[in-house]
């Protein structure tokens, strides 16, 4: 009780803990459930956390450390998750998510290594990888319904270099390479797709490879570009991202474009998609070059577009 009143992460954990209902046994009396394993959970974060002042909880940790609870139960759970939390995820517990962003700018240079093509539709899409952050800051348990899928990734993840999770998620993105590629090349588009994870995946297939890639492709020939990513990702444009998609949705030549895209042909359709974002790169080129030409008249327009940007956002927030 006296290390919950001295916990500045107390309100947080138990509000992820009260949200976490589903990843506990069905049919789980209530009660037991409230008084039993919640409070257990809640026990163990706030002692691994308190023994270890140099750790951040984070929304996200509950999830793992619940799957290690209802395995072997509190007392070699809390062990267990210590350790766990001073190796394999203590990037993810760090004040800011730099080292976590970073392990997710491994993802598009794994997939570029096995599937250029995927990997340039998603580039184009500008979709990021933020779609896998929940995968990787829970090593897949809030994604996945099936416990016992669950517990055999956990397996894999313990035996394996701390960036296996990032390998795993490769894999999920390749194993669906048409179903990305079917989609239409926005950012909109393709991040509902992926951030929505199958259930019936063939787990030990994609554990196969994940390892494989991970032996083809280690991380240490993969960390230039993905330093080069993240370098490519501080780029001004890309802070409003969402907001030029809610801009893009309003456009009355958008929703045209998408009826005309229903009467094509599939193989025409997948043209229409894969050089729209060509063209879109062009004028975006064209409009750096004008604003460069313009000189001090670009600072002008550069602040009524800020201005305007804000005011944008706060009608679509």
């Amino acid at each position: 009780q006296n290390l919950r009143q001295m916990s500045k992460d107390y309100q947080q954990v138990l509000l992820d803990v009260r949200r976490s209902l589903r990843r506990f046994p069905p049919g789980m009396p209530e009660g037991q459930r409230e008084k039993g394993l919640q409070e257990e959970l809640i026990d163990i974060i706030l002692l691994v956390l308190e023994r270890n002042p140099q750790l951040h909880y984070y929304q996200g940790y509950h999830d793992i450390v619940v799957t290690f609870l209802l395995v072997v139960g509190k007392r070699l759970a809390t062990s267990l998750v210590e350790k766990l939390s001073t190796h394999h995820v203590r990037d993810f517990m760090d004040p800011t998510m730099d080292n976590t962003k970073h392990i997710l700018n491994y993802l598009m240079p794994i997939i570029d290594q096995v599937n250029p093509e995927l990997h340039d539709f998603m580039q184009s899409a500008e979709v990021g990888t933020i779609f896998a952050l929940s995968w990787l800051i829970t090593w897949f348990g809030h994604v996945l319904s099936d416990f016992r899928h669950v517990v055999r990734l956990y397996d894999f993840f313990l035996a394996c270099h701390p960036l296996m999770p990032i390998y795993f998620a490769a894999v999920i993105v390749l194993y669906r390479e048409q179903e990305v590629l079917d989609c239409d090349c926005d950012m909109a588009s393709v991040h509902h797709l992926l951030s929505q994870i199958p259930q019936d995946l063939p787990y030990e297939t994609l554990i196969s490879r994940a390892g494989d890639l991970f032996v083809q492709f280690p991380p240490s020939e993969l960390a230039r570009k993905a330093a080069a990513h993240q370098q490519a990702e501080k780029t001004a444009a890309s802070t409003f991202k969402d907001f030029e998609l809610v801009s893009a949705q309003q456009r009355p030549d958008m929703v045209l474009r998408q009826r005309f895209r229903g009467l094509l042909r599939p193989e025409d359709r997948t043209k229409d998609v894969l050089t729209k974002p060509r063209t879109n790169r062009f004028v975006k080129l064209a409009v750096m070059g004008l604003t460069v030409a313009l000189g001090a008249a670009a600072l002008a327009v550069v602040k009524s577009a800020l201005e305007w940007a804000k005011f944008q956002l706060q009608l679509f927030p």
